[in-house]
This record gives structure tokens, C-alpha cells and sequence, in this order.
């Protein structure tokens, strides 16, 4: 709600100030030159609608003030201006991300709830998933629908593609999902806690196509040093432990950082993990601009009206309804 002309509404004081001093003036000046009113009959129901006539003059003097000061009420509108980052998410769903080394829950689920609330935190960014083991393949397109996105992340689980751990093919899928972007930057972040011992693709070489293309690559080891446990379910033995030794190749996944001008990270606990994506988000945000758009309404023709219906309103019940002395 806003004033087109607000220098209008300096008018309001002094007619505010003449209606006072009318309605002061009448209560004190006498009507009639009798020493007493008894004899005459009391002011019925017109005699009071006679003197509310004054007040509805008020009232439209009043309204027509307001609406030489042009009131608009108006409904903004915003558009954002600039684009966001457009982001990957490489998650590994290898068996080895079974461990339950990142207690009370395994590694994959620890890397799921964290990323998810990655998601939750941004706005105005384009993500998307790729899921990888001995495959790779995309989980989600890059999108803005964070619903989707939270929804197909809840929804990743191990045994849809071949074990390994395919990084050279999972960086290259991420990488080729941002090929025709048009974010201000382009970002993978790639979670793993193995080696790369499956795919067509070296995970120098997807590197390499990575910097060629302009994305950056954040690299996260997860897992705790030495060895840790992993459940099997038997049909028949039912759940039983097995050990495994800690094969993440950290000189790679550092590798793959420098060449893209991204940074590694080692997580060793659900706290650590959760700190790296929180740097992660700091460093990678962009200020978004936003165009409003308001679109203004002239309320001053109704209160002209309502003002017009007040004047008239006053005379009628001046020269009609107002009961007179003879």
C-alpha cells in the first residue's frame, strides 16, 4: 500500500481541525432563546439523524482527501536475475560402503542423510545424482526440484549395479551430466571410499575432461583408518561380520582435486563428513539476485465514490429527514 500523491494528506489537519472546532462551537452557541426546552417535544429519531448529517459531511471531506493523495495497493513479483551452481553428486554404493564404522549407521547411510541435508541447505542451485559401484549411472538429473532430488537419494541403496568401484566412470558420467550447463560454476562432489578397480574410464583421464570442460571436483574420502566391519546376511547362518582393511586410494582422489582446482577431504566420522559438506556449501555459493516487480492498483476512484455517498448521504438527511422548527 503506498501514496501516489502523499502531500495531499497534509490537507487532513486542518479539516480535522474546522470539524472539531464546528462540532465545539455548536455544542456552546444556543439554538433557541427560551429560558427553558421543556415545552418542546425531545429530538426524536430524525432529529438525530439531522445531526449526524454534519459528520457524514466530515466523513466525505475526509475520503475525498484521501483519494486526491492517490492510494495503490499492488502485488510484487520476483525474478531471480542470475544463475546458480549447477551440481553432481557422485555417491559410491559399493559393498565396502556397508561399514558400520561411522556408527550407529553404515557409511552409505550416513553419506546419504549429510547430502540430503546439503540439498535442503541451498537455493537457486541446479543438482543432480550419480550413483556408482563396478557402474555408474544417474539417479537424478541436475534439476531445481529439491523434493526429487531428496526423495531419489532416499531411495539409493546397494545392489543395483555390479560391485567395484568404478571412479574414472562415475567422474566421467558427472562430468557429461554438466556438459551443457549454464550455471555461473560447475561442481562435482565426489564420495568414495575405495579404489578405482572397475569401469572403461581412468579417473585421471576423467579429470582431465573435467578441467577441459570447466568443473571443478571436490573429492571426500570416507571410512575410518585400518580395518572395519561389514554385516553379510546368510539365508541360512543369518547375519554374521566380516572384516575389511581400509583401500582408499587418497593419492588419486587428491589428484583429481588439483587438476579440476577442487579440494580432498578425508572423513572419518558422520561429524567430519557433515563439517566437509558444510565447507564445501561456503565455499561454493553464489549470491543470488533477484528483480521485483510490483504491479500497482488505484484504490482512489472507490474512496472518491465512497465519498461522493457520504456527501450525498449528508443531504439527504439535511433536507429531507432533519426535523425543523416552524
Amino acid at each position: 500500500m503506498r501514496f501516489e500523491s502523499p502531500l495531499f494528506l497534509l490537507a487532513l489537519l486542518p479539516l480535522i481541525l474546522v470539524v472539531l472546532w464546528d462540532h465545539r462551537r455548536g455544542w456552546s452557541r444556543a439554538r433557541l432563546a427560551y429560558s427553558t426546552s421543556r415545552f418542546f417535544p425531545r429530538r426524536g429519531l430524525r432529529g438525530r439523524l439531522a445531526a449526524g448529517a454534519g459528520w457524514l459531511q466530515a466523513l466525505a471531506g475526509l475520503l475525498l482527501v484521501v483519494a486526491l493523495a492517490r492510494p495503490q495497493s499492488g502485488a510484487a513479483r520476483e525474478e531471480v536475475a542470475s544463475e546458480g551452481i549447477d551440481i553432481v553428486l557422485a555417491l559410491d554404493i559399493s559393498g565396502s560402503m556397508r561399514a558400520e564404522d561411522f556408527k550407529p549407521d553404515n557409511r552409505l547411510e550416513v553419506a546419504k542423510r549429510v547430502a540430503r541435508s546439503f540439498v535442503s541447505g541451498r537455493s537457486g542451485d541446479r543438482i543432480g545424482v550419480v550413483v556408482f559401484a563396478g557402474g555408474a549411472y544417474t539417479q537424478c538429473p541436475i534439476t531445481l526440484d529439491y523434493g526429487i532430488v531428496q526423495t531419489l537419494l532416499a531411495e539409493v541403496d546397494f545392489g543395483r549395479i555390479p560391485d567395484g568401484t568404478a571412479i574414472g566412470l562415475a567422474l566421467a558420467t558427472a562430468v557429461n551430466r554438466l556438459r551443457d550447463t549454464e550455471g555461473q560454476s560447475r561442481v562435482v562432489i565426489l564420495l568414495t571410499d575405495g579404489q578405482n578397480n572397475a569401469g572403461e574410464i581412468d579417473p585421471v583421464t576423467a579429470a582431465e575432461a573435467a578441467r577441459a570442460l570447466g568443473v571443478r571436483v571436490y573429492t571426500i574420502g570416507a571410512g575410518t583408518d585400518g580395518p572395519a566391519r561389514i554385516p553379510v546376511d546368510d539365508p541360512l547362518l543369518g547375519r554374521r561380520y566380516t572384516t575389511i582393511d581400509a583401500a582408499l586410494d587418497e593419492e588419486t582422489l587428491r589428484r583429481i582435486a588439483d587438476i579440476t582446482g577442487g579440494r580432498y577431504f578425508r572423513a572419518t566420522s558422520p561429524e567430519a563428513l557433515e563439517a566437509i559438506y558444510a565447507e564445501i556449501d561456503r565455499m561454493e555459493r553464489t549470491e543470488v539476485e533477484t528483480v521485483q516487480y510490483v504491479q500497482y492498483r488505484e484504490n482512489g476512484p472507490w474512496i472518491a465514490l465512497a465519498a461522493a455517498l457520504a456527501l450525498a448521504g449528508s443531504v439527504l438527511l439535511t433536507e429531507v429527514a432533519a426535523s425543523r422548527i416552524p
